[in-house]
């Protein structure tokens, strides 16, 4: 499919939505590499993180957020505000929503924030591989905030999709294609994300943690880079430090005999090897550090720099 008149197209792209609906799965099939942290922990996604898709078409640079949420901390307002805001400054938002879970509370807050914006919206409904679902009722949400019918809406489009098996991912690009304006790419065509190094380096160093500890302590940790330098020719020392609020939360992440901080060291090394195209010496350490959600200088150290 081309779009309306063959033109080359490019545009921002936000993916909105509640905690652990399948955004950043989504934006790693859409991209075709992994570029998000993916877990079964919400709020694993902290900070915007780009996704540059390019073919012959144009470039669509895709915003995956922080998923919304009701938050007490300054990290939760943080990340809240990292949604919010990308909603009116973009060319286009896919509202994913996990169709497998019902409309919560969360949900009218969200719809409450897409009220207000003018760009064309896009009703992503994932999960639809799994049987038991929720349509309807997303869609006669969605209707019930608009006042109208979908088929009415203008600038509106509803796109079952499944995240983590692609299916109708192709339409949803499609469709994007359509909505962006003409114009031209916004980066390299051989990019496929604008990430800093060290955060996506810390984002493995996390999601290998979560990977191993589930959810233990699912919100009270963070990791920031210290030292990257390279030592022994080719191979690169990478100093990870940490952030727990808690004595115990500190034992749970080292483990018995150091056994799970270890484990996440491994693995998260072999990735890093594959990220940096060079051999890897992974050093981590842990530091108890209370309340540093509500810390400003921690967590602009962790890379949360906006407006807190």
């Amino acid at each position: 499919m081309t779009t309306k008149n063959n033109s080359y197209r490019s545009g921002m792209v936000s993916i909105v939505g509640r905690p652990n609906v399948g955004k950043s799965t989504l934006l790693n099939t859409l991209v075709g590499e992994k570029i998000a942290i993916v877990s079964k922990i919400p709020q694993t996604t902290r900070n915007q993180i780009r996704g540059i898709y390019t073919d012959p078409r144009g470039q669509i640079v895709f915003v995956d957020t922080p998923g919304l949420h009701l938050g007490r901390d300054k990290l939760d307002r943080f990340m809240n505000n990292a949604s919010t805001d990308t909603m009116h400054d973009v060319d286009c938002i896919i509202y994913l929503v996990d169709t497998t879970r019902r409309i919560g509370q969360e949900e009218n807050h969200i719809a409450a924030e897409l009220a207000k914006v003018k760009c064309p919206l896009i009703l992503g409904l994932n999960k639809i591989d799994i049987k038991k679902n929720n349509v309807p009722e997303y869609i006669s949400f969605w209707e019930e905030i608009k006042g109208q019918s979908v088929q009415d809406m203008k600038n509106f489009m509803l796109v079952p999709l499944s995240g983590e098996k692609g299916t109708n991912t192709d339409t949803l690009l499609n469709v994007l294609f359509d909505y962006l304006p003409e114009g031209p790419p916004l980066y390299p065509e051989d990019t496929v994300t604008d990430i800093p190094q060290k955060m996506a380096i810390a984002d493995i160093i996390r999601e290998k943690l979560f990977l191993l500890m589930k959810d233990e302590i699912p919100h009270s940790l963070g990791v920031v880079i210290e030292e990257m330098r390279p030592i022994k020719g080719k191979t690169q020392l990478i100093k990870a430090l940490i952030f727990v609020e808690k004595q115990t939360q500190k034992e749970i992440v080292i483990g018995k005999g150091g056994n799970i901080l270890k484990k996440a060291g491994s693995f998260a090394r072999e990735e890093l090897e594959i990220l940096l195209e060079q051999k890897v010496y992974l050093e981590c350490h842990v530091k108890t550090q209370k309340n540093w959600r509500d810390n400003i200088s921690i967590l602009q150290e962790l890379g949360y720099d906006q407006n807190i």
